[in-house]
């Protein structure tokens, strides 16, 4: 693996217990905030130090506990994006870029004038941080951190401060630069969006623990776990109870549900993704509820309707496109395959 994690560290109040590796590849690692995100790359920059474990890239180890090594962030050479920038607000462009290289003055100069035309740059050379736009100041610390050709690289909340139209050029254009760049890239998100679009691999971190490590399209898929299917972006989960390898009942939804996996022991919770829900005019399909709409959302590009069984039970959000139509049929039908078994 090119890269390893496995570190512990206490904090007050909070435990970060955290295990992944990556195998040269861009990782997304997607949590709530407050989880432990930003920490694990700060233990893996080197700014924080865990109380055990181990960090290694490529084979060259960052950190050991046990062999007493705690590589500096010097060492380590790791690109470090922070969710501000961090750019020193009394340098210019050019200076933020050339104050991070060591080496002559005019091979530095000549470096800093690549680097500025690389992110294009040009004409603000001068610019102070403050008089540069949100997608400026990004594509200057992009630059700088880039600049020192560093082993991996970290992106934390890349596009946070960042809205509409201006966040989805920047984010193709930071896809093009993490194609070419040849090491590892860890993005940090609490948007699934991002690190759908982002990471070939995905880590799930849950209140400081990680919870599961993964292809990015597959987690989506198959969860696993309740938290993973929330944060994911499932909006429909409920609890439920086995009541044969294939059929469970979802005791929030009030239905018998057939599935097209088998349910195992541990199974504890089934979910479904609003797209996936179908309308139906008749009960003509198994899994088929009849419904009542309890509201309707109007979103840019499809309807959400927050439906519920006409037996009781929790809401259910079905989303439909608006090129399909506005009225909703009286009753819907949770297609077995798309059914999400969740621990």
């Amino acid at each position: 693996m090119a890269l390893e994690v496995r570190i512990k560290r206490q904090f007050p109040g909070f435990c970060l217990d955290v295990e992944f590796a990556c195998d040269h590849s861009c990782m997304g690692i997607l949590g709530a905030s407050g989880c432990g995100k930003s920490m694990t790359l700060k233990c893996i920059a080197g700014i924080v130090s865990p109380d055990e474990g181990r960090i290694a890239l490529d084979g060259k180890v960052f950190f050991d506990s046990e062999k007493k090594i705690n590589l500096s962030p010097q060492e380590r050479n790791i690109g470090y994006l922070f969710q501000n920038y961090a750019l020193f607000p009394t340098m210019s462009v050019e200076e933020n870029l050339e104050c991070v290289l060591k080496g002559k003055k005019e091979e530095k100069k000549r470096r800093v004038r690549e680097q500025i035309q690389t992110f294009h740059l040009e004409g603000l050379e001068k610019q102070l941080p403050a008089q540069l736009s949100g997608g400026q100041q990004q594509r200057a610390a992009l630059a700088r951190m880039l600049i020192t050709n560093p082993r991996m690289i970290m992106l934390d909340e890349p596009f946070s401060a960042l809205d509409g139209y201006l966040k989805d050029v920047l984010q193709h254009e930071v896809q093009e630069i993490l194609k070419r760049f040849p090491g590892e890239v860890l993005v940090v998100s609490h948007s699934r969006d991002e690190l759908y679009k982002f990471s070939r691999e995905l880590t799930i971190i849950h209140q400081g623990k990680s919870l599961l490590t993964g292809d990015t399209k597959e987690i989506f898929l198959n969860p696993g776990y309740v938290e993973a299917a929330r944060l994911t972006g499932c909006k429909n989960i409920s609890r439920a109870e086995r009541r044969g390898d294939y059929e469970i009942y979802a005791s929030d939804w009030k239905m018998h549900l057939v599935t097209e996996k088998p349910v195992t022991e541990d199974i504890r919770y089934v979910g479904i993704r609003g797209h996936y829900i179908e309308p139906l005019q008749q009960r003509t399909k198994e899994n088929c509820m009849e419904i009542e709409v309890c509201d309707c959302v109007d979103a840019p590009f499809e309807y959400h309707y927050i439906v519920r069984n006409t037996e009781g039970g929790e809401c259910i959000w079905w989303l439909m496109a608006k090129k399909d139509g506005i009225r909703p049929s009286p009753y819907i039908s949770l297609p077995k395959e798309e059914l999400m078994l969740l621990k």
